[in-house]
């Protein structure tokens, strides 16, 4: 495998770690949006913050007590790329390790995660069952609600907002709209 896996190269590896369809599909959507986003501040790279988002979680199903430390064994004993490395693991800074991330993809990533999970249920709750045409308001309001998606932490995206220097409402608008382009994709 490449120093810095291709998109099929990650998929592959992605694979060998998770069966499970849900930590699949959240792969590919925080993938998406990290491509979304990086077309913006990284037009050159949007592959490899693609590939930073699928990889995010390679050790959280068979690792979740070790999550962001196991994945950096894993992917230092291939041989795969520092800036891979520290990207993924420090979306879980302040949580299991204390890499800070730096980089702007790193603090889109750190805010975006728990963000996908929490806007993906309250798609559920729609009529459509799905992100198109969702807005603001709506995931405002189960953001509110501490019960409801209570495995996705308002601290961690409220502190990923603050990160990169946007409201909250600017983080919600902005990720609705890189998950809008997978609805047909990946169902959402």
């Amino acid at each position: 495998m490449n120093a810095v896996p291709t998109m099929e190269e990650a998929q592959k590896l992605l694979e060998e770690y998770n069966q499970d369809a849900f930590h699949l599909k959240h792969a590919k959507i925080v993938s998406g949006v990290m491509g979304y986003f990086a077309k913006e501040y990284d037009p050159e790279n949007v592959e490899f913050w693609k590939v930073v988002g699928l990889l995010h979680d390679l050790d959280f199903e068979q690792y979740p007590e070790q999550h962001c430390i196991k994945e950096q064994e894993i992917m230092r004993a291939r041989g795969l790329d520092e800036r891979l490395i520290h990207a993924v693991a420090s979306h879980g800074y302040g949580i299991t390790v204390d890499i800070k991330p730096e980089h702007i993809m790193e603090k889109i990533l750190y805010a975006t995660d728990e963000l996908t999970g929490l806007i993906g249920a309250v798609a559920l709750m729609h009529p459509s069952k799905s992100v198109r045409g969702m807005q603001l308001k709506s995931v405002k309001k189960k953001f509110k609600t501490p019960s409801f998606a209570a495995g996705c932490s308002r601290e961690v995206i409220q502190k990923g907002a603050d990160m990169l220097g946007w409201t909250l409402d600017e983080l919600i608008t902005r990720t609705i709209e890189a998950m809008q382009p997978l609805c047909d994709e990946l169902g959402i």
